[in-house]
């Protein structure tokens, strides 16, 4: 499985914001994430590494989410009680 920062993903720094918002929903999601220890002119530090396919299925446009498109391997489906159902 191909493993990437989001630096490597989207070709530039993805900032402070970002970072969090696809770490918590990596973690959320149950991925198993890898580090990276980098330094450069700009950041020195450790750096996330996601599994390609759930990148690409986290910047996906919403109207294209597909069930066949989510990454393969995790439990998707929740666990809704009937009582907690919207209708």
């Amino acid at each position: 499985m191909e493993y990437l920062s989001l630096y490597d993903y989207l070709g530039h720094a993805a900032g402070l914001e970002l970072g969090k918002e696809v770490a918590i929903a990596a973690t959320e999601a149950g991925i198993r994430l890898e580090k990276r220890e980098v330094s450069n002119p700009k950041y020195t530090g450790i750096v996330y590494l996601y599994p390609k396919n759930f990148l690409d299925f986290h910047f996906r446009e919403p109207a294209s989410y597909q069930i066949e498109d989510l990454p393969q391997g995790h439990d998707w489906t929740g666990n809704l009680e009937d009582d907690e159902l919207p209708f």
